[in-house]
């Protein structure tokens, strides 16, 4: 791969993961936040988003969602479990996506398509060229996967 191309998927990893760790943050030390407003707006799967909204899932959902966002951020900032936050990111982003949607509008200003299948599309690229290894924790131990492979291949260091 391109020195451009990694620098790309870097970029790319860590801005989305600083997205969401932002979110996460922010929700976190916000003791008056709560998702049941945007659960109770739902205009698409009212049922299953009214369900979640209900007042004895309402502090799972909301512990679910701050931290969600942190580890998910975290994780693609630093390049660990790449794949799996990059998955989990995109399920999210699906479930926050269907509330708004009232198709063919996504939201105010969206036309079926949102800022949250942006996003899903860029963490579709993390996943697929495993962005996690450009500059990341998951490098790292592919890496050294790769030197202690060898090493025991290698008869003269056993």
């Amino acid at each position: 791969m391109a020195r451009s191309q990694t620098m790309a998927l870097f970029l790319l990893r860590v801005t989305l993961g600083f997205l969401f760790l932002y979110a996460g943050i922010a929700k976190i030390i916000d003791p008056a936040w709560t998702s049941a407003g945007y659960l109770m707006g739902a205009q698409t799967m009212t049922g299953f988003y009214h369900w979640l909204a209900a007042s004895q899932f309402m502090p799972f959902v909301d512990a679910l969602n701050k931290w969600g966002l942190f580890l998910i951020g975290a994780a693609l900032v630093l390049g660990i479990a790449t794949r799996t936050a990059a998955v989990l990111a995109s399920m999210l982003m699906i479930l926050y996506y269907l509330p708004v949607l009232n198709f063919p509008y996504a939201g105010a200003h969206g036309y079926i398509v949102d800022e949250h299948i942006i996003y899903i599309a860029g963490l579709i690229v993390v996943i697929v060229f495993r962005a996690g290894r450009c500059w990341g924790i998951d490098g790292m131990l592919a890496r050294s996967r790769k030197v202690s492979a060898s090493m025991k291949k290698c008869s003269w260091c056993k």
